[in-house]
């Protein structure tokens, strides 16, 4: 099956985004390394920052969630693959615990209290049900040996955990306080910034090179 030029526009524009996105992350974490209660996004939470369990959750997503993004970034690289084998899987484990210990409990809390009102809200919890289980399903599709179901679900995980970065430019780019109602284009920007990343995720998987159906783990883990 021949690749769709889509598919290549995707994927060169995707990695040049997500390190600016991180570069960016790191500028504006540092921000609260110094635990301030009134700068950035938490100016605009007033109503939640005296809540303990809620800035835990904040502070924890926020330091760890770059590392998500970068340490996903490396696994697809067919070249890293092949020459880094034992590095792709521990980078791989790396990955999977920030999201399922570290940034999908922290992102249930943190959705409970979003922005973008109830469509906010179920936005962000449908997003974190989605990330959990095309993670799980990541991991237990390599646990089988099975290649293709494995990079089919991390495809569609790290398009879950890359979602922030569109959200970010739609809201950037396109809102405009004296047109739209802040709360309602938050939270439609929730759903349609999850749409275009699925999208573009079931697009990849679709136009993939066939990959050998198994391999034998315990092989694998003694080379």
């Amino acid at each position: 099956m021949n690749r769709l030029p889509g598919t290549k526009i995707i994927r060169v524009l995707a990695i040049p985004a997500i390190l600016i996105f991180s570069i960016l992350m790191l500028k504006t974490i540092s921000q609260y390394t110094g635990f301030d209660k009134n700068v950035g996004f938490l100016m605009f939470k007033q109503k939640v920052v005296g809540n303990p369990y809620w800035l835990v959750f904040f502070y924890i997503h926020i330091f760890s969630i770059t590392l998500c993004l970068l340490a996903g970034l490396t696994q697809f690289s067919k070249r890293f693959l092949t020459e880094n084998r034992k590095l792709h899987r521990w980078i791989g484990r790396i990955y999977v615990y920030n999201i399922l210990i570290i940034n999908v409990p922290a992102c249930f809390v943190l959705g409970l209290f979003s922005n973008g009102g109830m469509i906010g809200i179920t936005g962000f919890l449908v997003q974190d049900i989605l990330w959990a289980y095309f993670t799980l399903a990541a991991v237990f599709f390599i646990k089988k040996g099975d290649i293709a179901g494995h990079k089919k679900y991390m495809i569609l995980s790290y398009a879950v955990t890359t979602t922030a970065i569109t959200f970010r430019i739609i809201k950037n780019v396109f809102y405009q306080e004296n047109l739209y109602d802040y709360e309602l284009f938050y939270g439609l920007n929730v759903w349609l910034s999850l749409a275009i990343h699925l999208s573009a995720a079931f697009l990849i998987i679709r136009n993939q090179k066939p990959l050998p159906a198994q391999i034998d783990i315990h092989h694998e883990d003694n080379k």
